[in-house]
């Protein structure tokens, strides 16, 4: 009995053992930015570092919000990604169910377009958006950092929020309808209950994508107008980098990111399974 459960147990104990590197190899880059943020500045640019903490000091979060204006940065963060994040599943919504739901001409060539569009490098596109910008007055605004992000969150939006609305029976609208609701009626009480999880994890995501740009905040806006991710750059000197206080920023910054995750941690969890499984 034993020599028939010893074969089963080995695959198992290499998956788990290739599970644990995946989540040491994910983890040590989390586990470094805290480390140097809760170390002394002096032992952050030790040439020989220690993996362990050495010393735990906060002085270089208070280094951190002395260095430059740190709620500013991070308030324009959170009303850009929440305004694309809002837009975004307002828009991508309507536009996954119509792609979903109706046969309509040139359908396939809309799906092929979102699918292009999640291609393009976005580096590719920083010059024509930059002078589109210009042109209509929204260079060194919110406003128009946040229809730039549209453009590539957007799709991004659609395209998912599509696989879990095809994932939902057709024929549940359909009875609801038989029972007197509209299409709208069997939307809002068939559909969206079953689609919040989807919507939660999409929203999520395009949350921390917005959150963690860089480039296009970086070239379309000044200083007085800088995100969070550009607001790191202070760290950077001519005398050379502090990496304490930089760390101890991006552990700042990280906290809306974790605390919003925590929230929905449940619903996103069962939108990433809703379309594991049809039907």
């Amino acid at each position: 009995m034993s020599s028939t459960l010893a074969p089963r147990r080995a695959p198992k104990l290499w998956w788990n053992l290739l599970g644990l590197l995946v989540f040491v190899t994910a983890g040590f880059p989390l586990y470094w930015m805290l480390n140097t943020a809760f170390k002394p500045a002096k032992d952050a640019i030790d040439p020989d570092p220690s993996l362990l903490p050495t010393g735990i000091t906060f002085a270089n979060f208070g280094r951190a919000l002395d260095i430059a204006d740190f709620w500013g940065p991070v308030g324009r963060s959170l009303v850009v990604s929440l305004a694309v994040v809002v837009i975004g599943m307002a828009v991508g919504l309507l536009a996954a169910l119509a792609i979903s739901r109706f046969a309509f001409r040139g359908r396939k060539i809309v799906i092929v377009g979102i699918l292009a569009v999640q291609m393009v490098p976005l580096v590719a596109m920083i010059i024509p958006v930059f002078l589109l910008l210009n042109d209509l007055g929204q260079y060194d605004r919110l406003t128009g950092l946040i229809i730039t992000y549209l453009t590539f969150i957007l799709p991004f939006t659609v395209w998912t929020l599509r696989g879990f609305i095809v994932n939902i029976p057709k024929e549940l609208e359909e009875a609801a309808m038989v029972d007197g609701c509209s299409r709208t009626g069997a939307f809002l009480r068939v559909v969206f209950p079953l689609l919040a999880p989807g919507m939660v994890a999409t929203s999520v995501y395009g949350f921390i994508q917005a959150w963690n740009e860089y480039l296009y905040a970086l070239m379309l806006l000044s200083q007085k107008n800088q995100t969070a991710t550009v607001w790191l750059g202070n760290f950077t000197t001519k005398h050379g980098t502090e990496y304490a206080p930089m760390m101890a920023g991006a552990t700042m910054m990280a906290v809306p990111i974790v605390a919003l995750f925590l929230l929905v941690q449940r619903k996103m969890a069962a939108g990433l399974t809703a379309g594991a499984v049809k039907g």
